[in-house]
């Protein structure tokens, strides 16, 4: 069984996932000289805009110049699946937390993680394919051999533009959300471990 502090520490980290839903996981910005206060797009748990009212609009825009499909948050079905990911995240975690259950509670942490690494893949295939899907043969501008992906995390000069792209602060929800679970479990098998060694008995030698 979990201790109370790790009861409390696994329900905390569930909890905080409601977090997800106000603020944007991801930034990803394009900065360039014609556009000096740059271009920007927010990604949700259930939405993509823009930074700014018309960011999503110009960056479409630009987009249509080079072949590449427009962003149409509608037509991604992540955005539509997500919200009830987490919210089973949340009601889980917050169930094992009442449980107290040691075996769910790893169960819990092993689907967290996992989501975890799946969004990620998923976030770079879709980037992938839109940056590599293009209508070469409609383009306004073709550079040979060029593809517009922009990268997972980190910066990348794709023609005149550089794009940023970090984590938000859902990401950084999502981080520490995790990282009170894997504390709950480790203090719950420290204490395990030095319950053990008290009772072990020592023999003592007449």
């Amino acid at each position: 069984m979990l201790s109370r502090n790790s009861r409390i520490l696994i329900g905390v980290a569930a909890l905080s996932l409601i977090g997800l839903y106000f603020v944007p996981l991801w930034n990803i910005n394009l900065a360039a000289p014609q556009y000096p206060e740059g271009l920007g797009m927010r990604i949700w748990l259930d939405a993509i805009t823009g930074l700014k009212p018309n960011d999503l609009g110009s960056i479409n825009n630009l987009n249509h110049y080079i072949g590449m499909k427009p962003i149409e948050p509608d037509s991604i079905p992540e955005l539509r699946y997500m919200p009830v990911i987490v919210g089973l995240l949340v009601a889980t975690g917050a169930a094992v937390a009442l449980a107290g259950r040691r075996a769910l509670a790893w169960i819990w942490l092993g689907a967290f993680v996992l989501l975890g690494i799946a969004g990620m893949i998923d976030f770079y295939r879709w980037g992938y394919d839109y940056g590599h899907d293009l209508d070469q043969e409609n383009a306004i501008i073709k550079v040979p051999g060029m593809t517009y992906q922009p990268p997972l995390i980190g910066s990348k000069k794709l023609l005149n533009f550089t794009a940023t792209s970090l984590p938000a602060a859902g990401a950084i929800i999502a981080t520490l959300s995790l990282g009170l679970g894997v504390t709950a479990l480790l203090i719950g098998r420290s204490r395990a471990s030095v319950r053990q060694a008290e009772s072990v008995q020592i023999p003592v030698l007449a």
